[in-house]
Order: structure tokens, then C-alpha cells, then sequence
């Protein structure tokens, strides 16, 4: 219980750190190899830091908001899954909009020297949307460039795609080919002391 205590503190601190720019609280949460897998970034714990810390320079505008929590604790190591909403605000063809992910934080986490920490962020995205805030705005998204994203995450990585960034276009969603090798990985590489596999 007092494993699964402090997996849910690491957990809520990520994202409150994160959100809130405290990089220096934020950078305890990762193990020293610890890897982000984002639709905009996949690079290890430093250089997503870097790379958020530059965003934010820029005005990018990215909160994370949680849910319901489960782990899967087996001695030193765990599998953290943690439902979460990430919201993004950003100029899209001219219009102010929102665009909101739901899904899941998949996370491979590790007690080392009595601390827990991340070794791999692997988010999960379900389902997404997108919305002009102003209610009366009109907005027209190219179907073309839409249709290139998964059905998960296709709003949220529309929108990145108009502020620079360059998207992965593989990522798991709520189900599919990508998510059921997540799930693989978890079970055989993980247990065994891997995690190239996931």
C-alpha cells in the first residue's frame, strides 16, 4: 500500500510540477534514464524539459488534468495507469481554439534506492475534440492533414502541426496494433527487466 501511496504522489506531481513550470521538482520524477514519449516529443527526461521549457518560451499553452488511477506493483518495479484529459490552446487557420485529449498515462515506473521513479511515460490517447473559444467562431480544418493523425489524437496533433511541430503518427490509442504491443511489452519486458520491447 505504501508502494502504491507513493506511485499516486509521483503520479500528481508530474503533472502539477510540470504545468506549473517548477522543472526543478519536476526533473525528481524521472530515474536518470527516463524517457517522454509525446505526440510532439519523444526524447529522454532532460530533453523533454529542454524542449517544454522552449515551448513555453513560445507561448505554448499545454495543461494535464487526472483521473482514476491503477497500479500494478511487482516488488521493485510497476506498471502505473492513470486516466487523464490534456488540454491545448493555440491559433489554429486564424481561430483561438482548444483542442482536449482523453486517454491514459502508461507508465513504467521503478523503486530504486527507496525512490520511486519514471523510467518510461508512454501516454495512451482514446478520444479528442476541438473547439473554437469563442462559440461564435468559425473554423474549417483541412480534411487532408486530419485524416493523416489517428483517430485518438487527431485534433490535438492538427493543432501541433500548426505551431511547428512535427507529430508522431504512431502512438497508441484506445485500440489497435500499437496498444496491444504496449501491453506486450509491459507483460514480458518489463517483468523481465527490459523495456526496449515496450
Amino acid at each position: 500500500m505504501l508502494d502504491r501511496i507513493a506511485i499516486r504522489a509521483l503520479v500528481e506531481n508530474w503533472a502539477v510540477w510540470r504545468d506549473a513550470g517548477d522543472w526543478d521538482r519536476f526533473a525528481t520524477c524521472w530515474h536518470a534514464d527516463g524517457i517522454m514519449m509525446a505526440t510532439w516529443c519523444q526524447a529522454p527526461w532532460a530533453e523533454f524539459i529542454a524542449a517544454s521549457k522552449a515551448g513555453w518560451a513560445k507561448g505554448v499553452s499545454i495543461l494535464h488534468f487526472l483521473g482514476g488511477h491503477s497500479a500494478d506493483v511487482a516488488g521493485h518495479r510497476a506498471i502505473g495507469q492513470t486516466k487523464m484529459t490534456i488540454s491545448q490552446r493555440a491559433m489554429v487557420h486564424d481561430v483561438e481554439v482548444d483542442a482536449v485529449c482523453t486517454g491514459r498515462f502508461y507508465d513504467f515506473l521503478e523503486r530504486r534506492e527507496g525512490r520511486w521513479g519514471m523510467v518510461l511515460r508512454q501516454p495512451i490517447y482514446e478520444k479528442d475534440r476541438m473547439d473554437p473559444v469563442d462559440p461564435a467562431a468559425r473554423l474549417e480544418l483541412d480534411p487532408a492533414l486530419l485524416k493523416r493523425f489517428p483517430a485518438g489524437y487527431r485534433h490535438l496533433a492538427y493543432l501541433q502541426t500548426q505551431i511547428g511541430y512535427a507529430v508522431k503518427t504512431d502512438m497508441p490509442g484506445l485500440q489497435g496494433p500499437e496498444v496491444e504491443a504496449l501491453y506486450a511489452g509491459a507483460r514480458a519486458g518489463w517483468r523481465a527487466g527490459r523495456i526496449a520491447e515496450a
